[in-house]
């Protein structure tokens, strides 16, 4: 997994296809409760099938940021995984959007979340 710092207030994270799944989902979490308010774009494109343990992280995840009034972004959702969401009715949770650049611009034109910085 990679997790990267895409601005002071928003986390990127690409996601390993399972059984890594769930355990880079955890240290998600444990991420942002450890650094407070911050927004998360969750890249999936490396991600075939969600089991039931990784859905369950991903609502803490949600949970948590919504807490924060921060927002959560999954991005690059392969179709077999929009499937599981959609079967779950989970797509109704989550905001799925195309690329990460896409998801980043959207996530950081949410209230309260600072865009990235501008290259000079």
């Amino acid at each position: 997994m990679s997790m990267q710092n895409w601005s002071d207030e928003m986390i990127l994270v690409e996601l390993p296809a399972e059984p890594e799944t769930t355990d880079e989902l955890e240290r998600v979490v444990r991420a942002v409760r450890d650094r407070g308010d911050c927004g998360v774009v969750v890249d999936l494109s490396g991600v075939t099938v969600l089991t039931s343990t990784s859905l369950a992280a991903l609502l803490r995840l949600k949970k948590l940021l919504d807490d924060c009034g921060r927002p959560l972004q999954l991005c690059s959702v392969g179709r077999a995984t929009q499937g599981i969401i959609s079967l779950t009715g989970l797509d109704e949770v989550f905001e799925m959007v195309g690329d990460r650049f896409d998801a980043l611009a959207r996530a950081e034109a949410a209230p309260g979340v600072a865009p990235a910085p501008k290259a000079v």
